[in-house]
């Protein structure tokens, strides 16, 4: 048996079930992504000076270097949720921009202390926890459309709000810390 196969014991007999079958390759990649953007944030972040890590991340977002990698890592189960959501068919209708920044300021009073190690290890726990629960979506469960509120009501799809939240999360701030600490860190 391959690395990759599993065997299940099925009553009288067995089965084989490759882990890479052809339903589950895409969420393996999109998997892979939210690991691979975790990872580039936290090696970045890892090398930032206390002093970087306590700057404001821009002119209009004074949050801090550090409370943004720590957003980063907490929102995974919420970005999870509603893609696991989308995917059973369901409408998002209650998540709107104005609930996210009511969230984000919260997020921000909150955790003004947070410590560089403590951020980094939500980030690593969140982000493999948010990579096996994408793993475990069917292409069916990929394609699956429904109404997202936070793309003004469009039907997208599961993997739509997997690529534009959980992937996409960790490289756009990523961005915004590099050009706050002028690309230093790392």
């Amino acid at each position: 048996m391959s690395a990759t196969e599993k065997e299940t014991q099925t009553g009288t007999g067995s089965t084989t079930q490759k882990r890479d079958a052809p339903g589950r390759r895409r969420a393996e990649a999109l998997a892979d992504r939210i690991e691979e953007g975790a990872a580039l944030l936290a090696a970045f972040a890892e090398g930032l000076s206390e002093e970087e890590w306590r700057a404001p991340v821009s002119a209009n977002d004074r949050r801090s270097v550090g409370v943004i990698v720590h957003h980063v890592a907490s929102v995974y189960p919420i970005e999870i949720e509603l893609a696991r959501t989308i995917a059973g068919g369901q409408p998002v209708t209650d998540v709107t921009w104005e609930a996210v920044a009511e969230m984000n300021a919260r997020h921000a009073s909150e955790q003004t202390e947070v410590t560089k190690a403590d951020a980094l290890e939500l980030l690593r726990l969140n982000s493999l926890e948010a990579a096996a629960a994408v793993r475990a979506f069917t292409d069916d469960e990929l394609d699956q459309a429904a109404p997202f509120s936070l793309s003004f009501g469009a039907p997208v799809t599961a993997q739509f709000v997997i690529e534009d939240h959980p992937v996409r999360h960790s490289w756009h701030h990523l961005a915004r810390i590099r050009k706050a600490v002028g690309g230093n860190g790392g």
